[in-house]
């Protein structure tokens, strides 16, 4: 009898550990748990905001939202009509309401499968399993092509860049002259003006 009660025993010892370690698992899943409740207080806070639009401006906005990658650029029309939130704030509501494809890293991941492709022709044209006058004439293809895509990042990057500078100064320009005019009777026309402005500039390249 003694001798069954004994491993009993080291069990015992032994789920003491086990039941902390569950304890201590439990305690890393709150900031977890926080981080979710603050990100769907955010999502509620920033469509609240939303909702307080007149419709037109909404429109406008979602219609502005989904058609845009960039979500600084989304950002910057929400500042532009008022948002005084953050960022992170306004991050939250727009990817979980639309999904924004990365294509400066899709690019980057074909640049590297382009580079990966290169390496093994080499390898196979050495190891003659390819014809050298073949292969050399596929790798010239290939690299070709290869600098084609590392100038398509270039440019995204450079236009993206650029588009986003340009909005990020046409919102503070647009805000100076709104605080200096905002008792003024002509602050009514100069806000429809700076919509139409800011109209044009989402539309240019």
């Amino acid at each position: 009898m003694n001798k069954s009660v004994r491993p009993l025993a080291r069990e015992q010892k032994s789920n003491a550990p086990l039941q902390g370690k569950d304890r201590s698992s439990s305690k890393q899943t709150k900031p977890e748990t926080t981080d979710n409740r603050n990100e769907l207080i955010d999502i509620e806070l920033f469509q609240d905001w939303i909702d307080n639009q007149d419709i037109p401006t909404q429109e406008s906005f979602l219609s502005f939202c989904q058609e845009t990658y960039s979500i600084i650029e989304c950002f910057l029309y929400a500042k532009f009509l008022g948002y005084r939130g953050s960022i992170s704030t306004f991050d939250h509501w727009v990817t979980s309401k639309y999904t924004k494809p990365d294509h400066r890293k899709i690019l980057l991941d074909e640049i590297e499968e382009m580079r990966e492709d290169i390496r093994r022709l080499r390898e196979d044209i050495e190891n003659m399993a390819v014809k050298r006058d073949v292969g050399v004439a596929r790798i010239a293809g290939m690299e070709k092509e290869l600098r084609s895509t590392i100038s398509q990042v270039e440019q995204f990057t450079s236009v993206k860049d650029r588009r986003g500078l340009m909005m990020a100064g046409a919102d503070q320009a647009f805000r100076e002259l709104m605080s200096i005019f905002k008792d003024d009777p002509i602050a009514g026309p100069l806000h429809d003006a700076s919509l139409s402005v800011w109209a044009k500039i989402q539309v240019s390249e």
